[in-house]
């Protein structure tokens, strides 16, 4: 249970969330939903799936992710002929000592952007699969931990676009949340000419926070308090998929974590200790929806996944939304919500 000291850490540890979301939303505008999620997917240890059209900022949003933290970073360019030894690593033989030597590869970072990671053959994307899990490689039986924190933040151009290859449904579900950028406004376009049309952003972005300020941030969220009637609520939900008549495969065990555990980190950007429904309904669209296959029925009547999550929200009853009682929770943090 959270504890005085907790509290205050979290509301202190909020400040450092909002100057990375500041810097953030300094290089991309108009979209500060995408940022959040972003950011919440990092804190609750997550990988992060951007999906949408060439040219809307998809490897921009994830290189400046990964600059406003001092961290290492490492971009994969998913290509056809990438093979799985240039993202895990290779051995090679040393002539001079006559044994095998672990060359690390792309992945051995502790924030990976994989461009257009569905234009890799299927086999070069299971590469990711162990790394993504486990967070670990394992080559010629020898296991090698990744870095911590450890994040995918990965783009992909939509199925139906020229070479491409679907993702499995394992990879997909690997993924914590998925994220559409969407075209920006008019306003905001105008002035992304303004500010991009001379200078790369990313020349000036200095990082604003640290690789401990970020591994504090997931210590804060981990303490995040769930009550068992929101548990509850999200069996409740993720199993609906599994039942619902307009999709052929529901979400996974996994998809649960992830959703209480991406409900926590939303939670402490708020500045609260305690996950409310409300939470989880906010993501189980970005959650849930990149790993459900809708009937061939839906398809036909233009059914997508979003849809049916959101139709299993409403019809999903919600657990009371009072905060835990006691002397811990007595009282909401100071923290800005973000």
């Amino acid at each position: 249970m959270t504890t005085y000291d907790d509290r205050a850490s979290l509301t202190d540890l909020t400040t450092t969330a909002e100057r990375v979301r500041g810097s953030v939303e300094s290089v991309i505008e108009g979209k500060p939903e995408v940022v959040r999620l972003a950011l919440t997917v990092l804190l609750a240890e997550g990988h992060l799936l951007i999906e949408d059209v060439p040219g809307v900022g998809k490897t921009m949003l994830a290189k400046t992710l990964a600059r406003s933290i001092d961290c290492s970073v490492r971009r994969i360019q998913f290509t056809p002929d990438l093979l799985p030894s240039d993202v895990t690593g290779v051995s090679i033989f040393d002539q001079q000592r006559r044994e095998f030597e672990f060359k690390p590869g792309a992945i051995f970072a502790q924030i990976v952007i994989g461009d257009e990671i569905n234009r890799a053959s299927p086999k070069t994307q299971s590469a990711l699969l162990e790394s993504m899990e486990e967070r670990q490689v394992t080559i010629d039986g020898q296991t090698y931990e990744l870095p911590s924190p450890f994040m995918v933040v990965a783009t992909q151009n939509p199925v139906e676009m020229e070479g491409t290859y679907p993702l499995p449904e394992a990879q997909r579900d690997r993924f914590m949340a998925r994220v559409s950028i969407g075209y920006p406004s008019a306003e905001a376009e105008f002035q992304m000419l303004d500010v991009h049309g001379a200078v790369n952003p990313l020349d000036d972005l200095q990082p604003v926070a640290h690789t401990h300020d970020i591994l504090k941030l997931i210590e804060a969220v981990r303490s995040v308090h769930v009550a068992d009637a929101v548990r509850r609520y999200a069996v409740d939900v993720v199993s609906a998929t599994r039942n619902h008549p307009d999709l052929r495969l529901g979400a996974s065990p996994r998809a649960t974590l992830h959703l209480l555990r991406a409900a926590r980190a939303s939670a402490a950007l708020a500045g609260r200790e305690y996950v409310l429904p409300d939470d989880l309904q906010a993501l189980a669209v970005p959650v849930l929806a990149h790993r459900l296959l809708p009937t061939a029925q839906a398809q036909l009547n233009r059914r997508n996944a979003e849809q049916v999550v959101l139709d299993i929200l409403q019809r999903t009853p919600v657990p009371s939304a009072a905060p835990p009682a006691g002397p811990p929770y007595g009282r909401q943090t100071g923290g800005r919500q973000l």
